[in-house]
């Protein structure tokens, strides 16, 4: 086996983290924008240059071209060396600063010029244009080579051209000054880069911070798993952001709350309507596990801000854990019946045997039909004002638990309901949750403890009054006890309270109805619902005769 240690390669490419990538992003960005602004600035500053330069010369030609005594002087004297043409345009030339002063006749003969040799000699350059009484600047070769040059003609005082006056800047100079000007330039455009460079490295500093020091390929697994997560778990999630804005919604949380994926973006209260609801998610109910009723489902809510000012909050359904509850506080209530009717059972079966062995045989018949006549009697005094058969078996076992926990439960003589009902299990809904929240209430009020059923039908509106004896329900929270998770009493083994009433209210106001509760004058609380559709349409005698 070798002991030669493996040879690392050399990895070139963009860096992992996103901290890294956006730093060196930045930089290049600012270098390109740094040396494109230095050359965009280069390229008009070489002609802004040269036309400066030929406008100067322009400008001293035209103010020698201006004194008449030079025209004078033109046509007066010969080109020498020492005349007053030579002389003259050599002081304007040092006061100046030009290369050079030719003033020459209409021949383009030279009268002055810095070589003296030169004087007297036709020009290099066609004066022609100049000649002609037009105005020239260029940039062209000459005897002393290379210059920016201005030519403008030379009038006498008549105003008929004599020759004319061409002044040169040497180009050496302009391309001095151009050369003079790139490293200030390039020192500009260094402190712009350095300032560019560090905003680029607080900016990137920031988004270090931000995405907790990540690599690009670690957000998009974030972002899969999230993804993954999100749309697999069987709980609702949905993310606020600081305005209460709808930014995510995963596929249970709409299935719970009933929305669709074009909510997001939407705020939560246009989307969801006012109501308990909303009040969990947008933070205005406070707690933990918080239990709300959206449509038929029972949630159970918990909302946990974040730093951006935002929330996230999650809905797991309890309906059918709340149904569940409720059928076993059912089943609890009527084995406890049971267990008490067994006891009774037991007793009017000793007492029948007494009854047998003192071979009292009359009182015992009559003992036996007795007992017999009393269930039967309450059985068809439900049944002959509640003709739906669930309503009725209802309350003939509620009639039973009642009496196991001392509380009389009494049908009242203005109750009496058609079988036309149009949802009888959801009206069974409502009369089992008042009628158990009445026997909660006058459990224990004495032996005058009572829970009195009036339901009857007012055309195909069916109106509901469950009353009790009980403590009753203080005005200022007459309201509150229709909220979800409001309750008054320990909650039971299987969870929370604070649904029931919730969910009448909400069975109410589904079928265009109402709930609400008021004082009894027996003392206690009344509930009174309305179900204004709650009925079919009677059927016309003749009809039923035909059927």
């Amino acid at each position: 086996m070798s002991t030669t240690p493996p040879t690392r390669r050399l990895r070139f490419g963009l860096p992992r983290r996103v901290f890294a990538q956006v730093l060196l992003m930045q930089v290049a960005i600012a270098a390109g924008v740094a040396v494109l602004a230095t050359g965009l600035f280069l390229a008009p500053l070489s002609d802004q240059l040269d036309d400066q330069a030929m406008r100067r010369a322009l400008a001293i030609a035209q103010t020698t071209a201006a004194q008449p005594q030079i025209a004078a002087d033109l046509r007066a004297s010969r080109p020498t060396a020492g005349g007053p043409v030579q002389t003259e345009a050599e002081r304007i030339r040092r006061a100046s600063g030009a290369e050079y002063v030719v003033i020459m006749n209409k021949a383009g003969v030279r009268w002055s010029h810095t070589d003296r040799h030169q004087i007297g000699k036709v020009v290099s350059t066609d004066p022609s244009e100049a000649l002609a009484g037009h105005e020239v600047m260029e940039i062209d070769d000459g005897t002393l080579g290379r210059s920016a040059r201005g030519k403008v003609p030379l009038r006498g005082a008549d105003g008929a051209i004599v020759g004319a006056v061409s002044v040169g800047i040497e180009y050496d100079s302009v391309r001095a000054r151009l050369i003079h000007a790139i490293p200030g330039l390039f020192a500009y455009a260094g402190g712009a880069l350095a300032v560019g460079a560090l905003a680029a490295y607080l900016i990137s500093r920031r988004v270090q911070r931000q995405t907790r020091d990540l690599a690009f390929s670690d957000i998009s697994a974030l972002l899969a798993e999230r993804e993954a997560m999100l749309h697999g778990i069987r709980e609702g999630v949905v993310a606020l952001d600081r305005g209460g804005r709808i930014r995510l919604l995963n596929d249970e949380a709409q299935r719970l709350l009933g929305l669709d994926a074009q909510a997001i973006g939407r705020p939560l209260e246009a989307a969801l309507g006012p109501g308990r609801t909303t009040d969990v998610l947008t933070g205005r109910a406070t707690g933990t596990d918080l239990l709300t009723v959206r449509g038929q489902r029972v949630l159970v809510a918990n909302r946990m801000p974040t730093d951006d000012g935002g929330a996230v909050a999650t809905l797991r359904d309890r309906t059918e854990l709340e149904q569940l509850g409720r059928e076993l506080d059912s089943t609890r209530g009527l084995i406890d019946a049971l267990r008490a009717q067994d006891h009774e059972h037991a007793n009017r079966m000793h007492t029948l045997l007494g009854l047998l062995e003192l071979e009292m045989y009359e009182e015992a018949a009559e003992f036996v039909g007795e007992v017999a006549g009393a269930h039967r009697v309450t059985a068809e005094q439900i049944t002959e004002k509640l003709q739906d058969p669930l309503l009725a078996a209802l309350l003939v076992g509620k009639a039973t638990v009642a009496a196991e926990r001392g509380v009389a439960l009494a049908i009242s003589a203005d109750t009496a309901l058609p079988d036309r009902l149009v949802d009888p299990r959801g009206l069974v809904t409502i009369v089992g949750n008042l009628v158990d929240n009445a026997l909660d209430a006058a459990a224990g009020s004495g032996r005058h403890a009572r829970v009195e059923v009036v339901l009857r039908a007012e055309g195909r509106a069916a109106v509901l009054r469950v009353r009790d004896t009980g403590p009753g329900v203080p005005a200022d929270q007459r309201e509150a006890v229709f909220v979800e998770g409001w309750s008054t009493k320990e909650p039971p083994a299987h969870g929370k309270r604070g649904i029931g009433l919730a969910l009448v209210r909400r069975l109410a106001e589904r079928q265009g109805g109402t709930a609400e509760v008021t004082g009894w004058a027996g003392g206690g609380a009344e509930f009174v619902v309305v179900l204004p559709e709650a009925l079919t349409e009677p059927v016309p005698a003749t009809a039923a005769e035909e059927v």
